[in-house]
């Protein structure tokens, strides 16, 4: 069993036992809130949210929307939320999982918020409110990212569907921030050089370098978050080449940062391990 060289208890272990409540609170709040954004979505005879705002959020809405399949991560990320509040309410669950456990549920209940705000048609709000749950997500992959080393199942059940959700994350917000200022800033829409979509395409690439360098401490949770960036981003490069609104020079760029962004942090994490430890002076 090893140890977190934060606290120097065993990762497999919890130094202060969490009540059964606490542990349920997250189960079932996480639970309610994965359902209910599923439903907000389009299941369960919701709206899909491609339809809400008079289609503000649709794959042709702006040029930096992804076409429709990039949404199908969802699916995924939801099934990893799940298993993280199962895992976290297990007796013998982490310091470090326990840790982010409130911090996890707080993140569901803002994207089912969300989606609220965006089926109300409140654009701005959404942009205020997305901006919120990403800085949610960083702290949790912080916090992980500096607990030290866990065994590959908490990976699989914490780091990973952090890290998916967090890359994930980034790519709604630039569309978010698009469809919100697509009324009024030129650029985003059809037909107008779409030079806002391209800044917001370099400012993509930028925070892939900086998640990848900031989070290769832990290789799951940076490959993760790279990977739902990387994920993202084609499908912006697929929409612009092959649907509407069309722009083959967006899309050649969005597909490069994509490159960017599934690079990077393998490329962190290899140079990381490949780097002998500093001898003591």
């Amino acid at each position: 069993m090893t140890s977190s060289p934060t606290s120097g208890v065993p990762v497999g272990s919890s130094s202060t036992p969490r009540s059964v409540l606490a542990r349920l609170v997250v189960l079932g709040g996480s639970l309610v809130a994965v359902v209910g954004a599923a439903w907000g979505s389009g299941a369960f005879g919701g709206t899909p949210i491609q339809e809400a705002a008079d289609g503000a959020l649709a794959a042709d809405a702006t040029v930096v929307a992804p076409a429709t399949p990039a949404f199908g991560i969802w699916s995924l990320i939801y099934a990893g939320l799940v298993a993280f509040a199962v895992a976290q309410s297990l007796p013998r669950a982490s310091v470090r999982t326990a840790a982010v456990a409130p911090w996890v549920l707080a993140s569901m209940i803002l994207n089912a918020l969300w989606i609220a705000v965006v089926q109300a048609g409140w654009l701005w709000l959404s942009v205020a409110v997305i901006a919120v749950l990403a800085g949610v997500l960083g702290v949790i992959a912080a916090r992980l990212r500096s607990s030290g080393q866990a065994p590959w199942y908490e990976r699989v059940v914490v780091d990973l569907p952090v890290g998916l959700y967090l890359g994930w994350v980034c790519v709604a917000a630039i569309a978010n921030v698009a469809a919100a200022g697509a009324a009024g800033i030129e650029g985003f829409t059809a037909g107008d050089g779409a030079w806002a979509g391209a800044v917001a395409l370099i400012a993509a690439a930028v925070l892939a370098l900086a998640l990848a360098f900031g989070l290769r401490a832990s290789a799951t949770l940076a490959v993760a978050t790279g990977g739902a960036l990387a994920w993202g981003l084609a499908w912006i490069g697929v929409g612009r080449i092959s649907g509407d609104p069309a722009n083959a020079a967006l899309g050649v760029l969005a597909l490069a940062v994509s490159a960017v962004a599934l690079v990077a942090p393998i490329a962190g994490v290899l140079r990381r391990r490949g780097t002998p430890p500093r001898s003591a002076a």
